[in-house]
């Protein structure tokens, strides 16, 4: 095969479409998209075609990391610019490779830093609290109480569960120096609302509470985020996890 050919043959279905202008940048993008591990799907030297924008959009729709065209000294042909404009199909254009291979680079790690923050911000965070003695302002409908955050954080609408596993329902409101708030974090001393449990049956001054985090997202929190929580927040999560296996000996296995 000749050289095009040779550097046209791609196998990776999930990849970019690069577009330079000759063989040797060609050769030279491919070596440097090579060096970061971004897969190629089609390689070929012109302008863009409609046919390269519905290549790149099928990848979109499964990796949009990868869904985009990278453009060495060529332009769009205008049907395939209006394509890439309608699918938002991004084309990244230049003629320094460094520079084009700099600002593609930049644009996927700030993507995957948005996705990954994205997912990690719609999890409940593990938080411990204990009820503060001589705090209870009102006991049941909804039971009004002082805590403080022992450990990790405490948001409006975070369900909570005692030592032994019980389940005590929602924290409806959280309330700092009397103004309303959506977090408390470790430190804090703040009021608590919760409709379900009753002060005196369910709940008493002294106890400790925890965040009663899902399984699905104590296992993400633990394998994929760890990094991310608080050493306190860490330990919050691990005492959940240790109560909740008092019940289900595999929870978040």
């Amino acid at each position: 095969p000749s050289e095009l050919e040779r550097l046209k043959t791609f196998t990776d279905s999930l990849g970019i479409i690069l577009k330079p202008d000759t063989l040797g940048s060609l050769e030279a993008l491919t070596e440097s998209l090579k060096a970061k591990n971004v897969p190629i799907r089609i390689a070929d030297i012109g302008n863009i075609s409609r046919r390269e924008v519905k290549e790149a959009l099928s990848v979109k729709y499964e990796e949009p990391l990868y869904g985009v065209i990278l453009a060495f000294n060529v332009k769009p042909l205008p049907d395939a610019e209006q394509e890439a404009h309608d699918q938002k199909v991004p084309i990244f254009t230049g003629d320094i490779i460094y520079n084009l291979m700099d600002e593609y680079v930049s644009w996927m790690e700030a993507e995957r830093e948005a996705r990954i923050r994205k997912e990690y911000d719609a999890l409940v965070q593990p938080g411990k609290i204990e009820i503060m003695d001589g705090f209870i302002f009102r006991r049941a409908k909804p039971a009004i109480f002082g805590v403080k955050v022992l450990k990790g954080s405490i948001t409006s609408n975070t369900p909570m569960v005692n030592l032994e596993g019980d389940k005590l329902g929602l924290i409806t409101q959280i309330q700092e120096s009397g103004d309303p708030v959506s977090t408390a974090e470790e430190g804090k001393e703040v009021a608590v609302s919760m409709p379900r449990p009753i002060v005196g049956r369910h709940i008493k001054e002294r106890d400790v509470l925890l965040v009663e985090v899902p399984e699905k997202d104590a296992k993400l929190l633990r394998d994929k985020y760890q990094e991310r929580l608080t050493a306190g927040a860490q330990e919050a999560l691990r005492e959940l996890i240790e109560v909740k296996r008092k019940k289900d000996m595999v929870w978040a296995f």
